[in-house]
């Protein structure tokens, strides 16, 4: 087991929802973003902050493998994946391997 490698890739997103107007407009918006990154690329994905504001989230995807370059493709795709099916928009973002 000595030759195993493993890279985790953890990606931050700061986002603004501007078509909510309550916290129940957010948590439909946030659940089916996080539901859908599951399923669509295979990580781990949490509301992390700004829990109690109508407009604001952020999130963390995760992500563990042996091919770093593969995990930062998969991250950098859900950043276009929200982009492209999500009323929202990316404030800032964030990406570290451990």
């Amino acid at each position: 087991m000595s030759d195993a490698t493993c890279h985790i890739g953890v990606l931050y997103l700061e986002l603004f929802i501007p078509q909510s107007q309550s916290l129940k407009d957010k948590r439909h918006v946030v659940k089916s973003l996080k539901d859908k990154a599951r399923q669509k690329f295979n990580v781990s994905a949490a509301e992390i902050g700004s829990l109690d504001k109508w407009q604001m989230s952020i999130f963390a995807f995760a992500m563990a493998g042996n091919d770093k370059r593969h995990i930062d493709r998969s991250l950098q795709a859900i950043v276009g994946f929200i982009e492209s099916n999500y009323p929202v928009h990316i404030s800032s973002q964030k990406m570290e391997f451990v």
